[in-house]
Order: structure tokens, then C-alpha cells, then sequence
């Protein structure tokens, strides 16, 4: 026979297709969870224009009580538009007179993909309210 003694080994490792197929399912599940991972991290950034806003809203009270006037000029009030705490968002203060005012946080930086809340709005009786990027008026924006 032959000289030398051919013994068949157990093969070790995992074969080409084996690889192949556990890519696919890392790919289908990575295609499934990245568009999901992403809604929430724009969900949970809209808390940062929530806090903004009501740091800004008792700051305008504030010197509304002051002054009873929302129009008079007050040191406390800071020069607008400011940035929110964690930079995600900028807000406005418009529709000022001595009975009103409007404060409004639209999105910046990367928190712009958010098209869902392009802007989140409160008013001087607390009404809160919302506006995508179409103009309409969803009602999920002020509960992240």
C-alpha cells in the first residue's frame, strides 16, 4: 500500500457558507435595529428642548412678576435666540407683548433629522404644541 498513514481528521473551523449565512442574519438584523436605534436617540434628545423651554419660561415669568409685564425690559432675561443645555436644540422668543409671549425650540446640529417635531412651542397660558417639517401638528413631541 502507501508508505505513510493517512488518517482523516475532524475538520475544525466553520466552512465558508456557515460564514456567509451568519452575515446575512447580522445584516438583516442590523438593518432592522439601526433605524429604531436612531428614532429613539431623537426621541430622547427632544427632553433637552423640554428642559430649555422651561428653564426659559420661568425665567420670563419671573420677570413678568417683576414687572407684570412680559414686554419690560428685565436683567434676567437672557438675549435670544439660546441654545438649550445639551446643544440639540435653539430656542426663540417671539410674539412678545405685555400680555403674550411664545417660546419656540427648533432642532439643531444632528438633532435636524428629527422631522417628526421640527419645532416644539409653548405660550405664556402653557399651551404646548408641535410642528413637523410639513406643518402639522403631531401629539407624541411633548412626551419623549
Amino acid at each position: 500500500m502507501y508508505p505513510f498513514h493517512f488518517v482523516k481528521r475532524a475538520a475544525i473551523g466553520f466552512t465558508l457558507i456557515e460564514l456567509m449565512i451568519v452575515m446575512a442574519i447580522v445584516g438583516i438584523l442590523a438593518a432592522v435595529a439601526y433605524p429604531s436605534f436612531q428614532s429613539y436617540i431623537l426621541r430622547s434628545r427632544r427632553a433637552d428642548a423640554l428642559t430649555a423651554l422651561s428653564q426659559e419660561q420661568v425665567i420670563v415669568e419671573r420677570c413678568y412678576s417683576q414687572n407684570f409685564s412680559y414686554s419690560q425690559t428685565c436683567a434676567a432675561l437672557p438675549i435670544f435666540p439660546v441654545a438649550s443645555p445639551q446643544g440639540f436644540y435653539s430656542v426663540a422668543l417671539t410674539n412678545l407683548t405685555a400680555t403674550t409671549y411664545t417660546l419656540t425650540a427648533t432642532p439643531t446640529g444632528s438633532q435636524i433629522k428629527d422631522t417628526q417635531c421640527a419645532s416644539l412651542i409653548i405660550d405664556q397660558a402653557n399651551q404646548k404644541s408641535a410642528t413637523d417639517t410639513n406643518g402639522n401638528a403631531p401629539t407624541v413631541c411633548w412626551n419623549p
